[in-house]
């Protein structure tokens, strides 16, 4: 007979759970496992809201487990390590991001890329190696394997900091994958949600001139003045975009909607490259002949592995690279959903756990 969440585990935990498609959220007892060898355990400050969040809670993506502690946006402080921890001990700032597991053995893990693992192992809704359930960091403490833990900088303030370990990874790898971090290239960023903010602050970071692209002229003032974007774009203005034809080396995409990618090739110079980080719900249409006349790729890019994601958190405390947050309550996680829905935050809510989440 299967055990209950609260008794899965020895370590008591407590969190905020959806318990069906609704996605409505509500206080929860579970349990985590005790410090393994290898593992760090951490007390959870905040964690950050990502739509990818909702989208699960939801079950828009489908294999959906319920009941559900969303969270992949965690940064908190170190309560216990492991007897072979050598990375982190007690009292460090500390954060876990999309991942807590990988097989350790394939091509991809050998080269640092556990987000490309075909045993790849989520931070919620997943099977932990031992088949017991993943819970995020909706919740008051979290355990994982040192390895996908992550150092944070002292500098860097932990409520601003917490959405970098999915939002600014998602942004950071492609820029460096696909070698749009040099500076004085010109970089497009359509959409300005929580990774649009992003892709803005850590562009303009390594040098490169950023055009935002958006269909809301009203952004143009917070993006040229709050966000330090080079030039502003509205994408359904037809005698803008045939002024920026073909003057970009590079486009980050992270709009979630459908909508036409011929318009965004066009603004490519030959060999330019449109990546994909947002995640439409249908398959959007690819045109072939652009791609062809001009030898453009368009690709795609997950988040990165744990050295990437260490060496983002680096960058952006050297930089003193943050999210632009709005910090909220335990209590408030379900109307931050519905405001989420219709793109009500600027840029990222982040739950102040340590604060405000109370057992019941």
């Amino acid at each position: 007979m299967a055990k209950s969440p609260d008794q899965e585990h020895p370590i008591k935990a407590f969190g905020w759970a959806a318990r069906d498609v609704s996605g409505h959220l509500s206080p929860f007892k579970f349990s985590r496992r005790a410090t393994g060898e290898k593992d760090v355990t951490l007390k959870v400050l905040y964690c950050g809201v990502c739509h990818s969040d909702l989208h699960s809670i939801k079950n828009e993506w489908g294999g959906a487990t319920y009941p559900m502690v969303p969270g992949h946006e965690i940064v908190g402080v170190v309560t216990e390590v492991g007897t072979q921890v050598t990375k982190f001990k007690v009292g460090d700032k500390v954060g876990v991001g999309c991942l807590v597991g990988s097989c350790n053995s394939c091509e991809d893990c050998a080269n640092d890329l556990e987000s490309y693992c075909p045993g790849l192992i989520f931070t919620y809704n997943d099977k932990y190696h031992d088949g017991t359930t993943t819970y995020g960091g909706y919740s008051d403490t979290m355990v994982a394997d040192e390895h996908f833990v992550v150092a944070i900088p002292d500098n860097l303030p932990l409520d601003g900091v917490a959405p970098l370990l999915c939002a600014g990874i998602t942004i950071y790898s492609p820029l460096r994958y696909y070698g749009l971090d040099k500076p004085g290239l010109h970089l497009g960023v359509v959409g300005l949600g929580g990774l649009g903010h992003m892709a803005v602050k850590f562009a303009k970071a390594m040098g490169l001139k950023v055009t935002v692209i958006s269909t809301s002229p009203g952004k143009k003032e917070e993006v040229m003045d709050r966000l330090g974007a080079d030039s502003f774009l509205v994408s359904r203005d037809q005698e803008q975009m045939k002024t920026a034809f073909e003057t970009m080396n590079g486009i980050i995409d992270t709009v979630p909607a459908v909508h036409s990618l011929l318009p965004l090739i066009g603004l490519l110079k030959n060999h330019g490259k449109l990546v994909m980080v947002g995640i439409p719900e249908k398959p959007l249409e690819l045109p072939a002949f652009p791609l062809l006349r001009g030898r453009k790729v368009v690709g795609g890019s997950l988040i990165g592995g744990l050295k990437e994601t260490q060496e983002m958190v680096e960058f952006a405390s050297k930089h003193n690279i943050t999210a632009d947050i709005e910090v909220i309550r335990m209590d408030y996680v379900n109307t931050a959903m519905e405001r989420l829905l219709k793109a009500d935050v600027k840029y990222r809510f982040v739950i102040d756990i340590g604060n405000s989440l109370m057992p019941i």
